[in-house]
């Protein structure tokens, strides 16, 4: 098999610059029940954000999905200039989980897909064939070399400075329902080896409500090669409290490649999102960076303009975009966990 990081492979940080964005549509019955007339608006409005600064590629599950998301497109004006659909079956609409890791090479930009395994979060959703087989077909359409490591591994699992470090969580990676036959140095190991980085950083768990075990796209994300921002719980009564104040212990003791020290950015969770008696794993963390904005989810309470200015501000480059994500986290996830990017084959 191929080692992508000894023949200089890399996954690119987020802010790399983007080919285009990879989009699942929405189409699972159980995951958004009767709700998908609600989600529209937001998730609409996030396609067309993307789309004024690259292409949005979308995997639509087959040509009545087509037909359909044209229909929608008609409906609410959106521009598909930027648009691409194509018939490619899926199950769920996490592309951030089940769509291609794309390495690109640091000596000539060659770029190559890591096919990782995907079994919806340890197995929590069957079925999951469809989305499992995203990454090859992607592969073909873009004529791109791919590698199969034959483990488990999900994008939201994972988040890179785009200089050698990763950020993962104990809580996803060590769960026996992935993995059960590795151990942390071996999981370590697949990391370094197929995603091209030299130092794996790791927290304890991730927020109330996540059915994926503690992505740490809810809790911890690069926005700079040293510099992070993760989400807080001030309220000492709220069950994420302990949670962040113990994941922010670990990321202040935490050094870089380097030896520097991450510059942190603590901002606060939004009021707890209650549906139907169902606490939602409602984060700002979970946004999606694109060629000229961040999109960043709202949920209606007072914190939203706290969190959409500092993460503005650490993004001096790109303007800062909030979508109300009230109705799409129901599915438990956002815009992060609904997209995927595929960098551009640069050096830069």
């Amino acid at each position: 098999m191929r080692n992508p990081k000894n023949e200089n492979f890399y996954f690119p940080a987020e802010w790399h610059p983007h080919e285009a964005t990879w989009l699942s549509f929405p189409i699972n019955k159980e995951t958004w029940e009767n709700r998908f007339e609600k989600i529209y608006p937001s998730y609409l409005k996030f396609i067309s954000t993307i789309s004024k600064s690259e292409l949005v590629k979308i995997n639509a599950n087959n040509a009545e999905t087509i037909l359909q998301i044209e229909k929608l497109f008609e409906k609410f004006k959106i521009d598909t200039t930027n648009i691409r659909l194509y018939n490619h079956a899926t199950n769920d609409s996490w592309c951030r989980d089940h769509g291609p890791a794309i390495l690109i090479n640091r000596n000539n930009s060659e770029r190559l897909i890591i096919d990782w395994e995907y079994n919806a979060w340890g197995g929590k959703y069957p079925p999951f064939d469809s989305d499992n087989g995203i990454p090859k077909k992607i592969a073909k359409l873009l004529e791109l070399p791919y590698v199969s490591p034959g483990i488990i591994m999900e994008g939201g699992s994972v988040e890179f400075n785009g200089s050698g470090s990763v950020m993962t969580s104990k809580s996803c990676l060590l769960n026996k329902n992935r993995n059960p036959s590795l151990d942390q140095s071996q999981i370590e190991n697949y990391l370094c080896t197929f995603y091209g980085v030299n130092q794996v950083l790791w927290i304890e768990d991730g927020i109330i409500g996540d059915d994926t075990d503690g992505h740490i796209d809810d809790t911890v994300r690069f926005v700079a090669e040293d510099r992070i921002i993760t989400m807080i719980e001030k309220n000492k009564s709220d069950e994420n409290h302990l949670i962040l104040e113990e994941n922010l212990k670990l990321l202040k003791k935490m050094r870089l490649l380097n030896g520097k020290q991450l510059e942190i950015v603590e901002i606060e969770m939004p009021e707890p999102v209650i549906d139907n008696g169902e606490r939602l794993p409602a984060s700002y963390a979970n946004f999606c960076i694109t060629n000229k904005n961040v999109i960043v989810p709202t949920y209606r309470c007072k914190n939203d303009d706290k969190a959409l200015n500092l993460i503005q501000a650490c993004f001096k480059d790109r303007e800062v975009i909030g979508i109300d994500s009230t109705d799409i986290i129901w599915g438990l996830g956002s815009f992060h966990c609904l997209s995927q990017q595929e960098p551009k084959a640069t050096l830069v």
